[in-house]
């Protein structure tokens, strides 16, 4: 079947018509290519190209020799200008289809294209390959390095497989900062292997029954402030941006002098604890107890006094105090009706929301809209040449 690809679509596709709509994968839009159609459902159906018949002045060759099985990315064979063009596109066709709002884009905050991620979570087989899954499977895509990742997750990852150190392993989980440190997750894993990964290069091993050997945190600057992670707290994988974003955030709540923060779903305060250093009190609510504990020392190692933690769902806490300065960053699904709710009951003057899905963030404005003025959406891309897209709003009460 032969088709021209229309549109952008969130998940790596675009979107093309023919008796019906296609969604495709490996297209550009604008391209004319021949699809071979895999899944047909009532309303659609999801096809990938097998030849470009038009190729688009965009289109690249993608720099990973497993691009195309390997699902850790699906955009590499998009130059960088157009990825972000095409995820702009993708946000405010959720926003004007989903929340009613037509505006325009400030500019994306952007970075690092490749070697960017500081933060891995390889898959091992049963036979000991190890790499990433294929993409709607559990089979392991292997690969000497991922162009994703950092230089020195790529160097440990080698060494790893020269040492074949992977037996009873599912998963190796790696957080570099200025120290590595893995957590390994498997069935009858002893502290052997954990000497093994400490002599290939690690500072610290974490294993599946949350026994520790060596160091059990690793450090990042944040923008002159100490901040440490434990190997199995979240944190922003590429970190170059995650600096700059939050020195925009930052920014754009200046002067915080004399006010007060509430974070919801704060991790380890990448946000609470730069604008601790501003704001005259800030509450970071985070349900993560690893988190928690990350954030507790990370107030003590830069001397804050003004910022607490609270071990907390969003959904629990309750603000008895007013805030004026609110922070969102909540996972996928966005935010739950109760805490929306609660946010438009106990209104802070200002919102600044870090989402990392495009659909729920729009359904997210249309609610807060009653009593928010939609200021500012740009783009975030933390994931380049992946489809993840993510987007800081900046909201006003009316």
């Amino acid at each position: 079947m032969v088709l021209k690809s229309l549109q952008p679509a969130y998940g790596g596709y675009t979107i093309a018509r023919d008796e019906k709509v296609i969604l495709v994968k490996g297209a550009i839009p604008g391209e004319v290519v021949e699809v071979n159609v895999e899944e047909k459902k009532r309303d659609y159906a999801i096809a990938s190209v097998v030849n470009v018949i038009e190729p688009s002045e965009y289109r690249i060759e993608p720099r990973c020799p497993v691009f195309g099985s390997c699902g850790g990315c699906q955009l590499q064979f998009i130059s960088y200008e157009k990825q972000l063009m095409m995820k702009d596109e993708i946000i405010l066709d959720s926003l004007k289809r989903l929340a009613g709002v037509e505006m325009s884009l400030d500019p994306a905050l952007s970075d690092l294209m490749w070697n960017y991620r500081h933060r891995a979570q390889f898959k091992v087989s049963r036979n000991g390959e190890t790499g990433l899954f294929r993409e709607s499977s559990r089979d392991v895509v292997a690969f000497q390095s991922c162009p994703l990742m950092n230089h020195e997750i790529n160097a440990l990852l080698q060494k790893i497989k020269e040492a074949d150190i992977v037996r009873n392993l599912s998963e190796i989980h790696m957080a570099v900062g200025d120290s590595a440190l893995v957590f390994l997750k498997g069935r009858e894993i002893d502290r052997a292997l954990a000497d093994k990964y400490l002599a290939i290069g690690f500072s610290g091993v974490m294993l599946d029954d949350g026994t520790c050997s060596g160091a059990a945190y690793t450090h990042f600057d944040l923008n002159g402030l100490s901040y440490t992670v434990a190997p199995r707290t979240f944190f922003q994988a590429h970190w170059s941006l995650n600096r700059k974003v939050v020195d925009f955030v930052v920014q754009q709540l200046s002067p915080l002098a004399g006010k007060r923060v509430l974070d919801l779903y704060a991790g380890a305060g990448n946000f609470s604890i730069p604008l601790a250093a501003h704001a005259d009190e800030v509450v970071a609510v985070e349900e993560n107890p690893a988190a928690v504990e990350d954030g507790v020392r990370n107030l003590g190692l830069n001397n804050l006094k003004n910022c607490r933690f609270v071990r907390m769902t969003a959904e629990k806490y309750k603000m008895k105090k007013k805030f004026d300065v609110l922070v969102l960053d909540p996972p996928r699904p966005g935010l739950t009706s109760d805490v929306a709710n609660k946010i438009l009951e106990n209104p802070a003057g200002t919102i600044v929301y870090i989402s990392c899905n495009p659909a729920t963030l729009a359904r997210d404005l249309k609610k807060l809209k009653e009593k928010y003025e939609i200021k500012a959406v740009r783009q975030i891309d933390f994931f380049p040449n992946t489809f993840h897209i993510e987007t800081v709003s900046l909201l006003q009460i009316r």
